[in-house]
């Protein structure tokens, strides 16, 4: 399939094919639009997210290789199990989807840089007002120590970012979140892009084809999203905090 950089037209043209991404840079599928819930939506349901810094244009990604957690599959280490054990960390669910998103923007913006611009920023918490983007919250005495946040519209929770105060607490969010996607009958989580930090829980690569295929086939059929609520979980590890 011919590869070309695209420019985006109007909400109701759509995105074009994700096959069609570019090699160089890898993913690279098109430009401009704008992020708004609609397009949000829209290029979530075809497995393409944004990602750009600040001064550069919108760009629309889907790469050739893309990461996912699938939740019978989710590793959780030992030295993680004596963490959760230890720390005995409280779990919200979208109390605070504002505070997570400026955490993970400004753990990242003193040490590599940060794609969470201040229109990302105002996006996703836009995304959250209206039901489509979440957060998990990890509390250590009664402070916010780690969470993630990201894009959940069918049976595939589409995770764009996580952040640690406390050391592990990043990883724990994710296990909480597998936890509870599981007793939802959720299918995968899409990391986006594969990395040693994701290979530690157990994420694995699929090509794009492949991945895309997954996609699709759990989205076809409707899902119930009500239990996003805003709520503490109970328990959020199972039996590993009272063994």
């Amino acid at each position: 399939m011919t590869q070309y950089l695209h420019h985006l037209g109007t909400i109701a043209e759509g995105f074009p094919d994700p096959n069609t991404a570019l090699t160089q840079p890898d993913g690279l599928l098109a430009i401009g639009g704008c992020l708004s819930v609609q397009r949000l939506s829209q290029a979530y349901q075809n497995g393409i997210f944004p990602w750009y810094s600040e001064g550069e244009p919108l760009m629309w990604w889907s790469p050739s290789e893309r990461a996912i957690i699938d939740l019978q599959h989710f590793h959780a280490s030992k030295s993680l199990r004596k963490s959760a054990k230890r720390l005995r960390p409280r779990i919200t669910i979208n109390t605070c989807f504002a505070d997570v998103i400026a955490s993970c923007k400004e753990q990242r913006m003193y040490t590599e840089g940060t794609w969470i611009t201040d229109a990302m920023q105002y996006a996703y918490i836009k995304a959250h007002q209206e039901g489509l983007a979440h957060s998990v919250e990890v509390w250590v005495d009664d402070q916010l120590a780690g969470g993630l946040y990201g894009i959940m519209q069918s049976r595939v929770f589409c995770g764009e970012s996580m952040f640690h105060r406390v050391t592990d607490c990043s990883k724990l969010a994710m296990w909480a979140l597998v936890e509870f996607l599981k007793q939802h009958n959720a299918a995968f989580i899409d990391c986006q892009l594969m990395n040693p930090y994701l290979c530690q829980l157990g994420a694995t690569a699929l090509p794009r084809h492949e991945f895309l295929a997954k996609l699709k086939n759990n989205s076809t059929q409707a899902y119930d999203l009500s239990f996003w609520q805003k709520s503490e979980l109970e328990n959020p590890y199972g039996p590993t905090l009272t063994n």
